[in-house]
């Protein structure tokens, strides 16, 4: 659905994906027994404003659990979030999210996407049927970010927080509240309707993985095969060995990525360790990316496998995915 518009009016595209946002339960005291991705998402901006000089406008994409999120729904969504954001009257870009994988879906969107306007992810921890709901001033406050000038790149939205899509992280299971940006802190606050910046806009430059969504095979079918595993006490290498065996296996979709969930500082495990070293050498990419909630991998001129930085393990594979989508198998 798109609404019609005044001609001096610009707009903020609204795009609905699913997620708790859009979630009902038969009780409305119940916060965690619903069905996700029921209530569509011009339904949602139903009783919201848009700000002065702009109009609403909005467009279902996909209708899911964000737990569910695939890779064809991403191609989809950078499709449209391009098309929007090339349209000379559209200020910025609104996705309503489920909370489980936004932090996936918004790092995607700005590795491939880098926009010069603003693309704000928003979600809900209590569904639309709640007695006491979240979602609608979540929403309210991603419309403010879209519409702020000079803001861009992509944000995630919620509780009054704004966060990068490079350092966002959900951090808690339950409240309202879920989200951290870890060692860099958020990028602001949305208070009463007005954004109040505390550091630079995300921004990250436009590579060759751009061409993942212009090219016409740049389908889910398409991506390469990225797996993580975690290292931890006791752990052995006979996950990382089976995976290596599949490869040879007839019918079977070769695994051409491996990120490891390092523990500290990027350490490996010594029995997991040798097995991605294997790895390696049999030509599988491999990744190290720390399960601490903040930080960043500092690198040694010894290391032997390549570590991601300041990325979680979900960004990483995200990253190695799309550098792989470059290379031929």
């Amino acid at each position: 659905m798109v609404n019609s518009l005044s001609p001096s009016l610009r707009r903020i595209v609204v795009l609905g994906t699913g997620g708790t946002i859009a979630g009902r339960a038969a009780d409305g005291g119940d916060n965690i027994g619903y069905t996700a991705g029921q209530v569509e998402v011009a339904d949602l901006l139903g009783g919201i404003g848009a700000p002065e000089g702009l109009e609403l406008s909005a467009e279902q994409v996909a209708q899911l659990d964000s737990k569910d999120m695939e890779f064809d729904v991403w191609l989809q969504l950078a499709r449209r979030c391009a098309f929007w954001l090339a349209e000379a009257d559209v200020a910025g870009v609104v996705i309503t999210h489920g909370t489980d994988t936004i932090e996936e879906t918004a790092f995607f969107l700005q590795t491939v996407l880098a926009p010069g306007k603003p693309v704000v992810l928003t979600c809900a921890m209590r569904p639309a049927s709640s007695l006491s709901p979240d979602g609608p001033q979540n929403v309210r406050d991603a419309i403010a970010v879209a519409a702020t000038p000079a803001a861009q790149g992509v944000t995630v939205v919620c509780a009054g927080a704004i966060h990068s899509a490079l350092d966002v992280q959900k951090v808690h299971t339950y409240r309202p509240d879920a989200f951290a940006s870890g060692d860099a802190g958020p990028v602001g606050y949305v208070e009463e309707g007005s954004v109040r910046r505390l550091r630079d806009w995300p921004q990250s430059p436009v590579g060759k993985s751009r061409k993942f969504f212009e090219t016409k095979d740049g389908a889910a079918a398409h991506w390469p095969r990225v797996e993580i595993v975690t290292s931890h006490a006791g752990v052995s290498g006979a996950v990382v060995d089976l995976l290596l065996q599949e490869r040879t296996a007839v019918g079977a979709e070769p695994i051409r990525g491996l990120v490891l969930a390092a523990t500290g500082n990027g350490t490996v495990h010594h029995a997991l360790e040798a097995a991605a070293l294997r790895a390696q050498d049999a030509g599988v990419a491999v990744l190290r990316a720390t399960r601490c909630a903040s930080g960043r991998i500092l690198p040694r001129p010894d290391d032997r496998l390549r570590d991601a930085g300041a990325l979680t393990p979900v960004k990483a594979r995200i990253a190695l995915m799309l550098e792989l989508f470059e290379t031929p198998a």
